[in-house]
């Protein structure tokens, strides 16, 4: 091992030094990958943004196992079941509790700029906490008042002077639907791809906002077992036991799971997303082979002299090679850092949830690498049929 190194110590940086030769065409291949990189991580960041702000409801949930309609596509998009499974669900050994969940889309007036958008409507027992959220759970008896409801600090909008009334103890009225709502208390959660924010009250107050909903209708079942049993096993016991089709059961992980997998799969966001980061790469390996393929053409004769030498074809790949890893370490710098003020910007504009990650950041690291390898191995096709002989 210390000889290979010795050997690498007196090797000659000879890519490094074509680089660096022409510096002008050194920083246009630089600029190339650090905006190929800059475009993967954007993109893998929405994507992942994507992900975070729409599961954010279902892993609040204070439920060990969720009963939903086999309808129900996303939290956007849910169908109802009969409230009667819950009573079955009961009788089901291993169940402490099933409580039922009323979940709506509804057009609201922001009451600080009056202007109208979409926030998700949640209705709750409040008798018993849902989410795992302290600040709301503090409040439930404030939702036990008629057409009072509680508001999402992370929501998209402008919403600063709502909160400050609300801190300082008042009260604020806006309206839903043409019906009037009283706002008494804030929670964090935060705004998602479907809704801009969200609302929650009590059962009773949300089947006001939706005079044609019957309460026996429901949109989610929250189940939670007694200590001592298994998740898995009480939710193959339910299974058993609401032998039917308009009801499905799921683990919390599987609840989870479901919103994630609308979104990756059926939804066509997560498609795009995905489009956008194999569009980068292939811009990176597009911009990184014209780099190396000018290098190469520019350098033919020398790499002949180097063959006639004999020097083998195996030590003319390591230097582009070489160019290729010089290239993609040193473009991923500013690829790196101005992603960084990008989700910034992105997290203040949207409210969703874009940050910068050290798996990320590794996974772009290796996409730069191979995406530069790819290119230097294309650049590399005339150089290896190259004839000495046919050079001068």
């Amino acid at each position: 091992m210390s000889e290979f190194i010795k050997k690498l110590q007196r090797r000659t940086p000879l890519g490094w030094l074509q680089l660096s030769h022409h510096k002008s065409r050194l920083f246009v291949a630089l600029a190339g990958i650090a905006f190929a990189d800059v475009l993967m991580f954007m993109q893998l960041g929405f994507q992942n943004a994507l992900y975070d702000s729409n599961t954010r409801l279902n892993r609040a949930l204070l439920a060990d196992i969720i009963l939903m309609s086999p309808q129900s596509r996303n939290m956007q998009n849910m169908s109802t079941f009969s409230r009667r499974r819950l009573f079955q669900a009961s009788d089901v050994p291993g169940v402490q509790s099933a409580t039922a969940m009323y979940i709506g889309l509804v057009t609201w007036k922001n009451p600080q700029t009056r202007r109208k958008t979409t926030v998700q409507a949640i209705g709750i027992t409040p008798e018993q906490p849902a989410f795992d959220l302290p600040e709301l759970n503090a409040q439930l008896d404030k939702i036990k008042l008629p057409d009072f409801f509680v508001f999402d600090r992370g929501a998209r909008g402008e919403y600063q002077e709502v909160f400050r009334q609300i801190d300082a103890g008042k009260t604020v009225s806006t309206e839903v639907d043409k019906r009037t709502i009283t706002i008494s208390g804030a929670f964090k959660l935060g705004a998602s791809f479907g809704a801009d924010g969200t609302l929650i009250s009590s059962d009773e107050n949300f089947l006001r906002l939706f005079p044609r909903r019957q309460a026996g209708s429901i949109s989610l079942g929250l189940i939670n077992i007694q200590p001592g049993y298994d998740s898995q096993q009480v939710a193959a016991a339910l299974k058993l036991h609401l032998q039917n089709e308009d009801v499905k059961v799921l683990t919390r992980e599987e609840f989870i799971k479901f919103e994630e997998d609308y979104w990756k799969t059926d939804s066509p966001i997560g498609f795009i997303f995905s489009l956008g980061v194999s569009m980068g790469f292939i811009v990176g390996v597009i911009i990184v082979y014209q780099v190396l393929s000018t290098d190469v053409n520019a350098h033919l004769k020398e790499y002949a002299t180097f063959k006639a030498m004999g020097y083998r074809n195996s030590y003319l790949l390591g230097v582009i090679f070489e160019e290729a890893i010089i290239l993609a370490v040193l473009g991923f710098i500013p690829g790196l850092i101005v992603p960084l003020g990008l989700y910034q910007l992105a997290r203040n504009a949207t409210n969703l949830p874009v940050y910068m990650t050290l798996l990320r950041a590794v996974v772009v690291l290796l996409l730069t690498i191979i995406m530069c390898a790819i290119s230097g191995i294309i650049a590399t096709q005339k150089l290896q049929s190259a004839d000495p002989a046919d050079m001068f």
